[in-house]
């Protein structure tokens, strides 16, 4: 598999990272010895970026992760975790949509200096390694004011020292994270979920240009649109109770489009924030071993140029 800069980071990872939602729990539970041989063929298919969170399952995520990567030479992957979030008995900021949460545990949202530094802290416990490379402010519109300030300095401090590799937001609002970059220095990119899709580009109005004066590497996940582009059918677990006619009829034209120039849909689908200069790889979820496989294989699937031009002339 490809390897890439990240950016001003000056680490190299895979163009194919694996974020670890799914293999917490998201929506549906996925037992461990599944959740760890996914990690284990991704390293096999040369994945070397591996995203986790403390509330992809309440620690869950990283426990598995802790399991399938702490044998592994550790200079050779880059990790990512974020804050946000402390994992503690009572935590009252609940999610519904953790399939298997521990039992007493719950997230309780805290931006400050002293539960961003120990968030780190019990992440690196959970997973039983060293140290993270990437650490994201996770969803920080939630507190906007703490997370730009004191979450923010904690990062500044943890990479002074050595003890993270790169500070980096992780949101799903392009608007928010363009803001942050405005009024702060020191991001060295940026996870952005679903804002740069086959179906939502309003990462590109204005934080994907920013990023590429700025020379952050933005990492795009949520590519498949929750999975919307996979499974357009009532019920699916894909983020929409029912999925809206409007975007119904641009699946079906991008369908369409995909089957005229003989391009499986989420071929296009993994390889289109690719084709944005500011978007040296994209973080994509899996819960098995070969949904994993899937994906390599289209990420590696030559596609026409033809077909982005005329994609693009229908964006």
């Amino acid at each position: 598999m490809r390897t890439v800069d990240l950016g001003r980071t000056g680490m190299r990872v895979s163009e194919l990272g694996l974020g670890l939602a799914s293999l917490g729990g998201m929506f549906a539970a996925v037992p461990q010895q599944q959740a760890v041989a996914t990690i284990d063929r991704a390293w096999e298919l040369g994945v070397r970026l591996f995203d986790t969170a403390p509330v992809y399952g309440y620690g869950l995520s990283e426990q598995r992760a802790g399991l399938a990567l702490r044998g592994r030479p550790r200079g050779e992957f880059v990790l990512c975790s974020k804050v946000g979030r402390l994992i503690e008995p009572g935590g009252p900021d609940l999610q519904p949509l953790w399939a298997e949460p521990p039992a007493g545990l719950g997230p309780r949202l805290d931006y400050s200096y002293a539960a961003t530094i120990r968030s780190l802290e019990t992440s690196l416990e959970r997973m039983g390694i060293d140290r993270i490379d990437i650490l994201h402010i996770h969803d920080p519109e939630l507190d906007y004011p703490a997370a730009s300030t004191e979450a923010f300095r904690a990062l500044v401090e943890l990479r002074g020292r050595g003890t993270i590799g790169a500070i980096s937001l992780g949101v799903n609002h392009a608007d928010v994270a363009a803001r942050f970059l405005r009024e702060t220095q020191g991001v060295d990119c940026v996870l952005l979920a679903g804002r740069y899709t086959l179906l939502d580009q309003t990462g590109q109005d204005e934080l994907l240009p920013l990023c590429e004066k700025l020379g952050i590497a933005v990492l795009a996940a949520g590519v498949f649109q929750g999975g919307v582009l996979a499974d357009t059918a009532d019920g699916a677990p894909h983020g929409y109770a029912r999925v809206p006619p409007d975007v119904l009829r641009r699946i079906d034209v991008l369908r369409e489009l995909c089957r005229r120039y003989d391009v499986p849909l989420l071929a296009a689908a993994v390889q289109f924030p690719l084709t944005h200069p500011a978007v040296p790889a994209v973080v994509v979820g899996a819960r098995s071993p070969r949904e994993i496989t899937e994906i390599a294989a289209w990420l590696d699937l030559e596609i026409p140029e033809a077909f982005w031009g005329r994609l693009r002339s229908r964006l």
